[in-house]
């Protein structure tokens, strides 16, 4: 994993990057407008994800995975986000919030039955923590798993769940209260196999943006599972999770920045093809000036996102340059893709143009896995304020 300061990438990154980079522009950018327009779930792509051995990057080989680590994953994951952010983040859910709890608490046998599906791609997994009342307040988890001989019931509902609902889901890994402890609800983690009696997937959400990401609210109604279905230590679901939402803040952070740099990218092809008074747009101050800007942020957030991932990798503290990363690099995605939008005029504000796909997809970097004034409140408390 190199310093953020680092000129170039060692070789096994690079050559994970350009291999990513040839195939979202050969495979997904074809289908990526078609998909966004119809709502419809990319199978065939995430199956041509999973034989790429993409869904398998930051996991050992005893379990189906390519042996390698985080920063791989984040580096996939950036460049798939710079043609189409629906298919990005529907990676970096199914490992860092699907496949990554199992990996990380789970059994030994509750990883040899899950992970060899979810590395490969076979099957995806979600990861159930957002409800009505618990989005940024997370302590106010309502669902709640009692046990009743060997098994938990569960009642409850969560919303926003991402991969919940496609043919390929197979897992999803919910937050539950089990218990009352001395500090408040006692909240665990339970592992809930899609399709399971009491388990209700409602339809997907009309959203502004990725389109092409599966997204459901989920019920539990008297659902039941085996007591061997709680992943790590009763109680420790709290603290479990932060650790899962601390990780993909980093993973959002590279798709965020994915996002930038592809605004970034499009912009200069149109601005040097585009002419307006005679002379391609891209030699007017204002927009050359405005590129540049644009370029600037999406470097920033880079290094950012590989700061935090290198003190992630060597187990060093990173929950603060997570959140910076995140903040900057979702600010950077917003940011690029209304200047991206203004550079293109009205061609930014039509449909068939990626920008607009850019504009309506990453406003949601600034909610998801941490609102920006989340990680403003824990940069703050980093600091002492």
């Amino acid at each position: 994993m190199p310093e953020p300061l680092q000129s170039e990438l060692p070789d096994e990154y690079r050559l994970l990057r350009e291999t990513v980079r040839d195939f979202a522009r050969q495979v997904v950018a074809p289908v990526a407008a078609r998909h966004d327009e119809e709502h419809s779930f990319p199978y065939e792509v995430v199956a041509e994800m999973g034989a790429l051995g993409l869904f398998g990057l930051p996991f050992p080989e005893e379990y189906g995975g390519a042996g390698g680590d985080y920063f791989g994953l984040c580096l996939a994951v950036e460049e798939l986000a710079a043609v189409d952010q629906s298919i990005a983040i529907t990676l970096e859910a199914g490992v860092s919030l699907g496949a990554m709890p199992v990996y990380r608490f789970g059994t030994d046998a509750q990883r040899a039955e899950w992970l060899p599906q979810l590395t490969t791609g076979e099957a995806l997994g979600a990861f159930g923590l957002t409800e009505p009342d618990a989005g940024s307040d997370a302590a106010g988890t309502r669902t709640t798993a009692r046990e009743d001989g060997d098994e938990w019931v569960v009642n409850g509902s969560k919303q926003f769940i991402t991969n919940s609902g496609t043919s390929l889901t197979r897992l999803i890994t919910i937050t539950a209260v089990t218990g009352r402890g001395e500090d408040g609800k006692e909240i665990s983690t339970i592992l809930v196999p899609a399709g399971t009696p009491g388990l209700t997937v409602s339809p997907p959400y009309s959203k502004v943006g990725w389109n092409a990401s599966d997204t459901h609210g989920l019920a539990f109604t008297d659902l039941r599972v085996p007591r061997s279905h709680l992943l790590g230590e009763r109680g420790r679901g709290y603290a479990n999770f932060l650790r899962i939402l601390d990780e993909g803040r980093i993973a959002i952070a590279a798709l965020a920045t994915g996002a930038a740099q592809g605004c970034v990218d499009e912009s200069i092809r149109y601005a040097q093809t585009r002419t307006a008074f005679g002379q391609a747009i891209g030699s007017y101050q204002a927009i050359a000036f405005k590129i540049a800007r644009m370029q600037a942020r999406a470097h920033v957030a880079r290094q950012a996102y590989y700061r935090a991932a290198a003190l992630m990798l060597a187990d060093k503290p990173f929950k603060t340059e997570a959140s910076i990363a995140k903040l900057v690099a979702s600010e950077a995605a917003m940011d690029n893709a209304r200047d991206a939008t203004q550079i293109f005029g009205g061609n930014g504000f039509m449909n068939e143009y990626s920008v607009a796909r850019h504009y309506r997809d990453s406003k949601i970097l600034e909610i998801g896995e941490g609102t920006s004034e989340v990680q403003l409140m824990l940069i703050a408390r980093s600091m002492g304020l």
